[in-house]
């Protein structure tokens, strides 16, 4: 079946106002005219001026003279004339341009269907073209600049290492994109929907990512507000799992219309541990004295504060294993996460020791005693970083009406969910619903490292009965969450806005440490609100219902 098609044919390059040579022009409504139409508006524009300003002179002499307005001599005649004649023409002109469109419409469908079987199709229009270092493998890309294809055929070949580029070019985001098409060719594998425009690849070298190609783009959602300590906090969470943020934001209600949740920090140090091995555990053991004597911490603290200025050691415990010596050291570090402080302060007392311990070999700087980015013990008994603890108290009505529930029945959830279901697991620090979800969640939202949430989410959800089992108390104690707002990701552009939602962006000069304390109690203040809500959800029996009307991706019915 043949389909008519109606297509706007371009006029020949050159040609003025549709008078080419050899080529049929565009009818213009203009060209009725006796002159050009500019000069014809020209003219009845002055017309209609001069004979508007010569009458109404005329009629102010009349009116003074108390002369009658209707006896009018010759040339009042003529520019009463004028004036009606240019007003005629002016109104007018306002329907040109109606009349062009038809009078050119009707044409041009007469000449594209006298056109259209004579001229050859043109070319399909191109699609728009992205930058030639992201074409796809099937598609030919355009030409790159022969520096930049001499610069990724020797990453492929391996002759210019991929991590150099940056340094190589002095341009990160052409570092980049000559690495993505790089490793586009040595895989033969498609990254197109991994953006790489939009992205500031200078402010992550060096610190936060090596050998960029892209990034990840991550929803943030915000949860709030969470009355916390007085304050009325809206929190951002980035997270992909649906519901996540909908029931923190449901926990954060019940606390706000309960008066709200109060918090404390109850210790603030984070720790590193090198290990060090001796000739003999006797000679381990000396060491470890020394470390421990209270008598010698002075001396301690001095040589470990000349690493920074808001580094200060807090303290030394020691373990051993055979002829091996752990050594955890404590400090505080300001509004850093300060693993890094910590380490420089370790390496100053490690050298101090050199002297009067020869023997002594480092093993290492991290001898796991620490404990980092694992499950252990010690950081749950001890603490690692902020030790928090965040509590509320919410009424009867409010768990009715809001949590939909009754406070006997999460009370006697937590118990055999939290409590003794996770003893029966063996849980270490996992005392708790889903502390985990809310704590990752706002550690990739404020830049903080996401690896860290393993000892960060050691909590304990407590829940009690109070004021006759009318009222709910709940609880969370949270020992070890590793948290800082200066340093590492917290200065990337998106990071740093959502730290500068929760008013902590960057260090505090006035109180050094105390946003990142601030900061540590908002993590605890909503794994509160999300602990509330889905243990409320368990003892409803919403949960299941819940995730299937909030999580399940809705693609499949559009």
């Amino acid at each position: 079946m043949a389909v008519k098609v109606h297509r706007r044919v371009p006029a020949p390059h050159g040609a003025a106002h549709g008078r080419g040579t050899g080529e049929r022009g565009r009818v213009q409504a203009g060209d009725a005219l006796p002159l050009p139409i500019r000069h014809t508006n020209l003219i009845f524009s002055a017309l209609f001026a001069a004979s508007l300003a010569y009458l109404m002179r005329r009629w102010r002499e009349k009116i003074r003279n108390s002369t009658p307005l209707h006896v009018v001599g010759l040339t009042e005649i003529f520019a009463i004339c004028g004036l009606v004649a240019s007003l005629i023409y002016l109104i007018s002109f306002f329907g040109i341009a109606f009349a062009q469109s038809v009078v050119s419409n009707s044409d041009d469908e007469e000449e594209e269907d006298l056109l259209i079987s004579a001229q050859p199709p043109p070319p399909p229009k191109p699609a728009p073209q992205q930058c030639a270092l992201l074409q796809s493998a099937g598609a030919a890309p355009e030409k790159m600049p022969e520096e930049d294809e001499e610069i990724v055929a020797g990453v492929v070949a391996g002759k210019i290492p991929s991590y150099v580029l940056e340094t190589k070019l002095g341009d990160c985001r052409r570092a980049a994109g000559i690495r993505r098409e790089a490793l586009r060719r040595i895989t033969g594998r498609e990254i197109d929907g991994l953006p790489l425009d939009g992205f500031d690849y200078a402010s992550i070298l060096g610190q936060c990512c090596e050998m960029p190609v892209g990034y990840v783009q991550l929803p943030v959602g915000v949860a709030g507000p969470l009355v916390l300590d007085g304050r009325r906090l809206y929190v951002p969470m980035a997270t992909t799992e649906g519901c996540l943020i909908a029931s923190t934001n449901r926990g954060c209600k019940a606390i706000a219309e309960s008066g709200g949740a109060s918090s404390v920090v109850y210790r603030d140090g984070m720790t590193r541990a090198p290990v060090a091995r001796f000739p003999s555990a006797r000679r381990a053991a000396e060491l470890k004295c020394l470390l421990e004597n209270p008598a010698n911490f002075d001396t301690l603290s001095v040589v470990f504060n000349r690493s920074s200025r808001f580094a200060r050691l807090q303290g030394v415990k020691c373990a051993m294993a055979g002829r091996n010596l752990y050594m955890r050291f404590t400090c505080s570090t300001g509004d850093a996460m300060g693993m890094n402080m910590v380490s420089k302060g370790v390496q100053n007392v490690l050298d101090y020791l050199q002297d009067d311990f020869p023997d002594m070999d480092v093993v290492s700087i991290s001898g796991n005693f620490c404990s980092d980015k694992k499950s252990a013990a010690v950081n749950w008994i001890e603490g690692r970083g902020k030790s928090v603890v965040c509590e509320a108290v919410i009424s009867e009505e409010v768990v009715q009406k809001v949590l939909k529930t009754n406070v006997q029945s999460l009370v006697e959830l937590n118990v055999i969910k939290n409590l003794a279901g996770s003893a029966v697991a063996g849980a270490l620090g996992g005392f708790n619903a889903h502390a985990s979800n809310i704590v990752t969640a706002i550690f990739i939202a404020t830049g903080q490292d996401p690896a860290q949430n393993v000892e960060s989410s050691q909590c304990i959800t407590m829940l009690e009965a109070i004021n006759d089992g009318r009222d709910l108390h709940i609880s969370v104690t949270m020992p070890s969450i590793e948290v800082g707002t200066v340093g590492g990701g917290t200065q990337l552009a998106s990071q740093s806005a959502c730290l500068n939602l929760l008013g902590i962006k960057g260090a505090n000069r006035d109180s050094p440490g105390s946003n990142a304390r601030l900061l540590a109690t908002v993590v605890a203040g909503a794994v509160l609100a999300g602990e509330l809500s889905l243990i409320s959800a368990q003892a409803a029996g919403h949960l299941v219902q819940s995730h299937m009307k909030y999580n399940r991706s809705n693609k499949a019915a559009c």
